[in-house]
Formats: C-alpha cells, structure tokens, sequence
C-alpha cells in the first residue's frame, strides 16, 4: 500500500479550493490515515447539510484521479 504525503493532499486540497465557492478556510485537512482523507468544511460550508456529501461527490473524485491509491475520503 501507497503512503501519501500530507503535503501531496494539501496541493490538491489547495486546487479543488479555488473551485469552490467560499474562501480559502472553506476546507481544511485534517489527516490521513490507512491511505483515508480526512477533510473538515468549514465557514458557511460547515453548517450546511449538504456538507457531508460534498467531500464524497467532489472532493474525493478528484484526489482519487490524482492519488489512486487513496481508498475514501470523509467528512470529520
């Protein structure tokens, strides 16, 4: 199995940011382990119901796309 650099996730974290339509604290990494990312929607994002299903939907596809060994990625 594949470890990933935490470094490796905050540059893709800091691309799919830019996307998004908060500001830049709208997500923040928290961890990985087990080769599983650990994201936190913050700010307006946060609060809302939807925000478990944006890291799923989103967020996850595009580190999977550029880190295949990377299993989940979940909302802490």
């Amino acid at each position: 199995m594949q470890k990933y650099k935490e470094d490796n996730i905050e540059i893709i974290l800091d691309k799919i940011r830019l996307s998004l339509d908060t500001n830049r604290s709208g997500l923040e990494f928290v961890g990985i382990e087990d080769n599983i990312v650990k994201v936190k929607l913050t700010s307006s994002c946060g609060s809302c119901p939807f925000s478990i299903m944006k890291p799923k939907m989103g967020v996850e596809k595009i580190i999977k796309e550029q880190m295949p060994g990377i299993k989940e990625v979940i909302a802490s």
